[in-house]
């Protein structure tokens, strides 16, 4: 039997009536939101920065004259053993003080002899009886004078012969050499570094800090270290950590001792992770899911009637990568990981946040 008009005015009726009740009732229905429940655990306090590995002892090595460079036995990554030739160095300028030292010895011989020819013809005359004896005097003063001078002059020429001598440079310690910031023929002066030598044994690393982080460190701390873009993890351990604040950075040198693990060149850039400490019953948060971290730090938070609540927390001033809540949460606290996606006062309908495949 074929329904007629009627009960199809019905039956369309009724569809649209349930369509109505369910878009209400959707309509009305709270948003969800994901949250995440508060557990307490224990955390590690650590900081992480870049060092780079440096030996133990470096030495300057520089010239004690200044001149020219004529020959280079070493390059950078070169190992030298103690008083090894690293260089050779013709002293330039001395050697025009020598010429100038050369040329007042022939002047000051030149006047000794005509000193000594002038006190000759007075000793003869004096025995002639045509000089007196003062004249005889004279002269032979004129002549010691005359032959002091001589032997000064001779000094000053040995000693400047000496300093324009080609002199060598001989490494202070064995060691690599890490810079060496001079080429063949360069002119350098006196006290200028030729070399930088790094001791062959012995490395630590050596990192800058923020002052207000470097206040919790101390030595002896352990850390885990790894060689920039590698991952295999080796312990190391605090040595030092440096008083002093650069004032161009604003950070604190810290120095590590490497326990174990793979060879470090000098220079090697290594990711250090310092562990500061445990920090048991933390509460920990990713920081998207606090807003007005700088400012008021606060969270939304999740009633028992399901209706979002603002909640003031403190946040650790601590470089971590989720928040550390230091007040204002306990267990059990359901907290929403997105602030803008609800409301204070709304009621939400909370769900566990989705995971990744």
């Amino acid at each position: 039997m074929r329904p007629n008009r009627k009960q199809l005015i019905v039956l369309a009726v009724a569809v649209l009536v349930g369509l109505a009740v369910t878009a209400v009732i959707l309509w009305r229905r709270p948003p969800e939101v994901e949250v995440a429940t508060v557990k307490l655990q224990t955390v590690e306090l650590a900081l992480s920065v870049v060092g780079r590995a440096r030996p133990m002892d470096l030495v300057q090595v520089a010239s004690p004259n200044p001149g020219q460079v004529v020959r280079l036995m070493h390059d950078d990554g070169d190992r030298v053993a103690a008083g090894e030739p690293l260089a050779v160095i013709l002293a330039a300028v001395e050697q025009a003080q020598t010429q100038a030292d050369l040329a007042r010895e022939r002047a000051a011989r030149a006047e000794a002899a005509d000193a000594r020819l002038k006190y000759e013809r007075t000793r003869t005359l004096s025995e002639r009886g045509f000089a007196a004896p003062a004249a005889l005097d004279a002269a032979r003063t004129t002549l010691q004078a005359a032959e002091a001078n001589v032997a000064a002059a001779a000094a000053a020429v040995r000693a400047s012969a000496e300093r324009a001598r080609e002199f060598t440079i001989r490494a202070p310690m064995s060691g690599v050499v890490l810079v060496r910031p001079i080429d063949n023929g360069q002119v350098v002066a006196a006290g200028e570094t030729l070399f930088e030598l790094g001791s062959a044994t012995g490395v630590e690393i050596r990192a800058e800090v923020e002052e207000a982080y470097a206040d919790a460190l101390r030595p002896g701390m352990s850390a885990r270290a790894a060689l920039s873009g590698a991952s295999t993890i080796f312990a190391a351990r605090v040595t030092e950590v440096s008083p002093q604040v650069d004032a161009a950075t604003g950070g604190r040198l810290v120095k590590l001792a490497p326990e174990a693990g793979p060879s470090l060149s000098p220079g090697r850039s290594i990711d250090v992770t310092i562990v500061v400490g445990q920090r048991p019953g933390a509460v920990v948060l990713p920081r998207s899911a606090v807003a007005d971290a700088t400012a008021a730090p606060k969270v939304y938070v999740v009633d028992a009637d399901d209706v979002v609540r603002e909640r003031a927390v403190v946040v650790a001033r601590w470089p971590t990568v989720n928040a550390l809540i230091e007040r204002g949460l306990t267990a059990g606290d359901r907290v929403i990981l997105d602030p803008a996606s609800a409301r204070v006062g709304a009621r939400v309908r909370p769900v566990a946040p989705k995971t990744e495949d």
